[in-house]
Order: C-alpha cells, then structure tokens, then sequence
C-alpha cells in the first residue's frame, strides 16, 4: 500500500453521509479532520498529488476480485447492500472477543458507488466506501431491536446482515428467549448518530476494531476472489 494520502474534491452531498472525507491508503495514518476544497486549496493538492499520479494510478487499478455480475444499492435491499452487510460481518464474526448474537447494519447512503461486472480493483471498492469510518461493535440491550426494526421500515431498509425484516420484526440469527444483548457491527459514524441512528444511545458496550471499513471491504474483496453475489430481500416491509 503507498502511504501517500489521496484527497478528494467533494460536495455537499458526500460531507452529508460521513464526518470525514479523506482516503488513506494506510490505515495508520487516517485522519479525523474534513477537507474542504475551495479555489487555490483545490490546486495546491493537485500540485500535491501530480509527482505521484501514475504510482496511484497503478495502486488503484490493482485487480483485487472479480464480480459475476453488477452489485447495485437500492431500498428496501440490493446485490451491494447484501454484499457490503456480510463482508463486515464475515470481517469481524470470527473473533472470539464476539460473543453472543451479531449481526451487521450499514446505511444504503454510505455505499457511494456500484461494482460494476467484470475486474474489480481497489479503486472499484475505494469509490464504493470513501471515508474513514471505523468499524465498531456496538452491544446492545436485546430491548433495542423493536425499536431498530421500526428504524429499517421507517427508512424502506438499510443493508444488514445475519438478520431479516419481516412483519414488522427483525430477526437475528441466534436470539432466543434467553438472550439479554445483541452486536451490531457497524461504523463509528452510524454509531455516533449518523442517518438518525439514534437507538446507538442505548449500547451498553463499544469495542473499537482499529480496522477502517473501506480496509475491511479490501480484505474480504481479496479473500473471496469471485465477490458473493445475492439479492436475497432480507427487509420485508
């Protein structure tokens, strides 16, 4: 990975899904801080960035998987809502720190592009997640899943993963009579509010990964090879 930090020009409506909307290439220098561009800061970053435009060129178009078919977003669900859901979740479900019932939710606004049929290069995934979001598992009182189903119907869906919507109830692989707490594997900006999240204000645990979702996405991309196409409809609204 080059350790050059690549910046994006960007509008309104990115800055709207992330508090953040800078790329690291390292996930060890990730910054916290926006970026705005506006006029002469806009050129000096190209001024920045051109001695090593073809070395990132050559990073991005690094062929890191293959997709069978488009991955596309959409409400209440999508190949690329499916697959984006249970990478994170196939990217953190086999810690032993985990315990109990997981399941995984993103919002449909922070996937910012399709996966197109074909070879699918780093660039592919980094224009799908281009913000530095975290990937955290958040615990949660088994209370709070009415209130995050009510959430998902009010949105017309969200991408999740090891749970489905349906009359009304979301079911989590795992939960019984018995069970006190869920996790959720999310981002820290959802964690913190984002889209509304608000039902984030009842966790009773946070565990940071030090992992970037975009990194997490990388991985499982590279992992799998052949990207795990489904349209299965998890939200049934």
């Amino acid at each position: 990975m080059l350790k050059y930090i690549i910046l994006f020009a960007v509008g309104a409506g990115l800055l709207a899904c992330s508090s953040v909307n800078t790329i690291t290439l390292n996930s060890s220098d990730s910054s916290n801080a926006d970026v705005l561009f506006q006029g002469t800061e806009a050129n000096v970053v190209d001024s920045m960035v051109y001695p090593y435009k073809h070395e990132l060129e050559d990073e991005m178009n690094e062929v890191i998987a293959y997709a069978e078919r488009p991955f596309e977003k959409g409400r209440p669900g999508g190949a690329l809502n499916n697959w984006a859901a249970d990478a994170l979740l196939e990217s953190q479900i086999g810690n032993a720190r985990l315990s109990g019932p997981t399941f995984s939710l993103l919002n449909v606004g922070g996937l910012r592009n399709t996966i197109n049929e074909g070879d699918v290069t780093l660039g592919d995934l980094l224009k799908v997640m281009p913000f530095d979001n975290e990937v955290v598992w958040v615990e949660m009182p088994v209370e709070t899943l009415t209130e995050i189903a009510e959430y998902l119907t009010s949105r017309n869906g969200e991408p999740i993963g090891g749970a489905y919507l349906r009359n009304g109830k979301l079911e989590v692989d795992g939960v019984n009579a018995n069970t006190k707490t869920v996790w959720i594997l999310t981002s820290d900006y959802l964690l913190n509010g984002g889209d509304n999240m608000t039902f984030f204000e009842k966790k009773v645990s946070v565990t940071h990964s030090n992992e970037l979702l975009r990194d997490a996405f990388i991985r499982i991309a590279k992992k799998q090879k052949l990207l795990n196409w489904s349209d299965e409809l998890r939200i049934k609204i």
